[in-house]
């Protein structure tokens, strides 16, 4: 059995023999973080998934709304649903919804992420221009940072250093996907060439490592992701910083190893 398999296996729900529905939604569509959250101790993963498939949900909205009005509804749907959580208001019945809030009432999770997160997406329904590069990380902090800062807090780590390696692991694993989505992605051609994301990500990740001795294990599934980042830029480097190049399109099939060599070492 593959390490990712068996790992999946163990983070089934009880006697169900399968993935949890929230589980399966992350496992299909952001693949990366279904596999960091599997080094996540058993009885925290689900509240995980729980918050990558919500960001998974309000993330595609602009792709799936023909005009901005039909995705700001959707994104009102979302913001209202996360004040019920908050709040103590009725849970709507929705295979993201009831886990999320399960999470945010078990955990105690911070409004003001998600608050930041849905209005990032609500910038992506105007198309907020994104060819500056203090533009692209203050995107990027709003987005994937504040993803990491919520799930820190799901698996119960709240401190200034782990928070603070969340800030620059979050902004480089979403520097390094943007690199990788840009053969994908017509209106991210004005960024900043890739040369010089790559060295912002870089940066990013060099100021995450110098925190690690002083942040706890039980942080480390959080942020796993600068792994994944350090690869795709070293993957990139090699192909001479052509996003376009075929080599890139080549999934890392080793990429839960290098995941579980991490784990295994406490380090990001």
């Amino acid at each position: 059995m593959a390490l990712e398999d068996r790992n999946a296996t163990e983070s089934c729900s009880p006697g169900s023999g399968r993935l949890s529905d929230v589980a399966g939604l992350v496992h299909r569509h952001d693949h990366d973080r279904f596999q960091t959250a599997l080094f996540a101790p058993a009885e925290r993963r689900e509240a995980l998934f729980a918050l990558y498939a919500f960001n998974y949900e309000i993330a595609r909205v602009r792709e799936t709304v023909s005009e901005p009005v039909l995705g700001q509804i959707r994104l009102q749907w979302w913001r209202e649903s996360i004040a019920a959580a908050f709040e103590g208001g009725q849970v709507r019945h929705h295979i993201v919804v009831e886990p999320l809030t399960a999470a945010i009432r078990a955990h105690g999770l911070t409004r003001a992420h998600f608050d930041r997160l849905i209005d990032a997406r609500v910038g992506d329904l105007e198309e907020t221009s994104l060819d500056r590069l203090d533009a692209l990380e203050g995107y990027a902090e709003a987005t994937s940072a504040r993803l990491v800062y919520l799930a820190l807090e799901s698996l119960g780590v709240r401190d200034p250093a782990a928070e603070r390696a969340g800030f620059h692991t979050g902004i480089a694993y979403a520097l390094a996907g943007l690199l990788r989505a840009m053969p994908y992605r017509a209106c991210i051609g004005r960024a900043p060439v890739p040369a010089e994301i790559a060295a912002a990500a870089s940066r990013h990740l060099a100021s995450a490592r110098a925190l690690r001795g002083s942040i706890a294990r039980s942080a480390l599934p959080a942020l796993l992701p600068a792994i994944i980042a350090e690869r795709s830029l070293a993957r990139l480097k090699r192909a001479g910083y052509d996003p376009f190049h075929p080599a890139l399109a080549v999934p890392d099939q080793m990429q839960s190893w290098r995941l579980a060599i991490a784990s295994l070492r406490n380090r990001f």
